[in-house]
C-alpha cells in the first residue's frame, strides 16, 4: 500500500462520525473482490449524474450474474456543490470510510492520488480490451507523476471558442477559423465597432472561481507553452514565457473594450455573461467547453437558443505567437477512481468497466453532454445520434493537454488573482504577471516551485 499523507489544507478536520454517515468502503455482504456477494458504492452529487447512474446500475447487476458475479451496487445521492464534495470525500478518504468508486473531477485525482488515498488503476486496465480504444492524449492525461493512472474519465471534451454565426454574418465579419489572436482582435474590434458590444467573454477574475484557470488561462497557455510544468521535477515553472503571454493577452482585451468586465466582477459571472448575453447574441464569442452544447444553450440547458446549431458555431483557439497553429484544448471533466481502502476493487473496477463501454457510456455521455474518450462509439446510440459531441470526439483525438500534478489548485487561485488586478484596471499584463509570480510562490511553496 502507499504511503498515504494528509492533504495539507485538511490537516485540521476533525472528522466525526456524523460526517462519515452512508459511506462506508467496507462494506459488504461477505466475499472478497468479485467472490460470493459482494456490495460496493458511488457517491454522486450532481442529480444528471444521479440519474445516469441509476439507470445503468440493473443492467449491470443483471450483466454480473450472468457471469456468476453477485455483485450489488449502492447508489449514495448527495446533491453537493464541488467544494462541499471535495470536503466531504477528503474527510472520508482520512478516514478510511469513502465509497468504493468514487467519481471525481481532475484536481481531486491528481491531490488524492498523489496523497496515497486513489488504488492505482493500470493492472486492471493492461487486462482490459477496451484501454486500447481511449485516444493516446486522453491516455497521457490520466497519467499522474508517478507514471500510473488512478482514475478513468467519465466523458471527455474539447475547451474551444463558441460564436454567433449569424450575428456575425449580419455583421459582415468574417467566420472562418482566425488562425491568429492579432487575426480575432481585429474582427472583434469590427464587432464592436458595429454593434456596441463586449464582444468576447473568456473567464478571468475571482468571482469565476477555478474556471478562470481551467476554462480559460489553461487553455490558452497550454496551447502557447507546454513546458510550464515539469512533470519529472513535479515543480511548475513560473518563468516559462507563456505565462506573461496570456496575462498580456486578458491585458490587451481589457484595454481595448473587448471583455465584459463588469460582468466578470459580479458574482456568478458567468450568469449574465454566458446564460444572458450569448443567447441574446450580445456576446458573440466565448469560452466554452462541450458541455455548452447541452447544459447551457441546448434545448433542455440553463439558456436555450433557439436554432442553435444554424447560429452557434466554434473556432479552435488561435495561435498566440509567431508560430501558434490553432488548437482544441482537451478536457477530460469527471473520472471514476476507487478507493485504496475498499475491499472491493475487483468488482469496483467491473462497474468502472460497465459504465465506460457501449451502451451505458453512450447513454451517460448524451446525458451529461460530453464527448467520448474512446475511439469506438461513434456508432453506438444515442451518442451516434449527436453530431455536435462526435465533432467534439474528433477534435479530442489531436487536442492539446498538459499533464500537471500537485499545486494545480495554488496556481488556479494566483492566476484568478492576478487577472482580477487586469479587470479592475489595477495591473497591465507585465505587472499581473508579476503579482501571480509572487502570489504562486507563496502559495506554492519551495518544494513545487522549479529553481
Amino acid at each position: 500500500m502507499k504511503r498515504k499523507y494528509v492533504i495539507a489544507a485538511f490537516t485540521a478536520t476533525v472528522v466525526t462520525a456524523a460526517g462519515l454517515t452512508g459511506c462506508s468502503a467496507g462494506e459488504s455482504t461477505g466475499g472478497d473482490g468479485t467472490d460470493g456477494p459482494v456490495t460496493i458504492t458511488i457517491l454522486e452529487s450532481k442529480q444528471t449524474n444521479i440519474d445516469a447512474i441509476s439507470k445503468e446500475i440493473p443492467g449491470f447487476e443483471a450483466a454480473m450474474k450472468e457471469q456468476g458475479k453477485d455483485i450489488t451496487v449502492e447508489l449514495i445521492p448527495d446533491l453537493l456543490t464541488d467544494e462541499q464534495l471535495k470536503t466531504k470525500l477528503t474527510q472520508q478518504l482520512i478516514a478510511g470510510q469513502a465509497p468504493d468508486v468514487l467519481d471525481i473531477g481532475e484536481n481531486m485525482a491528481i491531490a488524492w492520488s498523489s496523497a496515497g488515498y486513489l488504488a492505482p488503476l493500470d493492472e486492471y486496465l493492461e487486462d482490459w480490451d477496451g484501454w486500447s480504444h481511449y485516444y493516446p492524449a486522453v491516455k497521457e492525461a490520466m497519467t499522474r507523476q508517478d507514471g500510473q493512472i488512478y482514475s478513468l474519465p467519465s466523458g471527455a471534451g474539447v475547451l474551444n471558442l463558441f460564436y454567433r454565426k449569424d450575428i456575425l454574418e449580419q455583421v459582415g465579419v468574417d467566420t472562418s477559423q482566425p488562425e491568429t489572436w492579432d487575426d480575432l482582435i481585429g474582427r472583434l474590434e469590427q464587432v464592436k465597432e458595429a454593434t456596441g458590444d463586449t464582444p468576447i467573454v473568456i473567464p478571468a477574475g475571482t468571482a469565476w472561481g477555478g474556471g478562470t484557470w481551467g476554462e480559460g488561462f489553461q487553455p490558452l497557455l497550454g496551447g502557447t507553452d507546454t513546458g510550464y510544468y515539469d512533470s519529472e521535477t513535479a515543480t511548475w515553472d513560473l518563468e516559462s514565457p507563456g505565462w506573461l503571454a496570456v496575462f498580456e493577452l486578458y491585458a490587451d482585451l481589457v484595454e481595448k473594450g473587448l471583455m465584459p468586465v463588469q460582468d466578470l466582477q459580479n458574482p456568478n459571472p458567468w450568469e449574465p455573461t454566458k446564460y444572458v448575453k450569448f443567447p441574446e447574441g450580445d456576446i458573440q464569442v466565448a469560452a466554452q467547453g462541450t458541455w455548452g452544447w447541452k447544459f447551457d444553450w441546448g434545448p433542455d440547458g440553463a439558456t436555450p437558443i433557439e436554432g442553435l446549431t444554424e447560429k452557434v458555431s466554434t473556432w479552435q483557439w488561435p495561435g498566440l505567437r509567431d508560430g501558434d497553429e490553432p488548437y482544441g484544448w482537451s478536457s477530460t471533466g469527471g473520472g471514476y477512481a476507487i478507493s485504496e481502502d475498499s475491499e472491493h476493487k475487483e468488482a469496483a473496477f467491473e462497474f468502472i468497466k460497465y459504465l465506460s463501454s457501449g451502451k451505458p457510456l453512450a447513454e451517460q455521455l448524451v446525458a451529461s453532454g460530453a464527448a467520448s474518450a474512446r475511439d469506438d462509439l461513434d456508432d453506438v446510440a444515442p451518442y451516434s445520434g449527436e453530431p455536435q459531441l462526435l465533432q467534439a470526439g474528433e477534435d479530442l483525438s489531436n487536442s492539446v493537454f498538459v499533464v500537471t500534478g500537485d499545486g494545480a489548485d495554488q496556481i488556479s487561485q494566483a492566476v484568478a488573482t492576478a487577472t482580477e488586478l487586469i479587470l479592475s484596471g489595477s495591473a497591465d499584463g507585465q505587472q499581473a504577471y508579476e503579482a501571480f509570480v509572487k502570489d504562486a510562490t507563496e502559495l506554492l511553496g519551495p518544494s513545487l516551485v522549479k529553481e
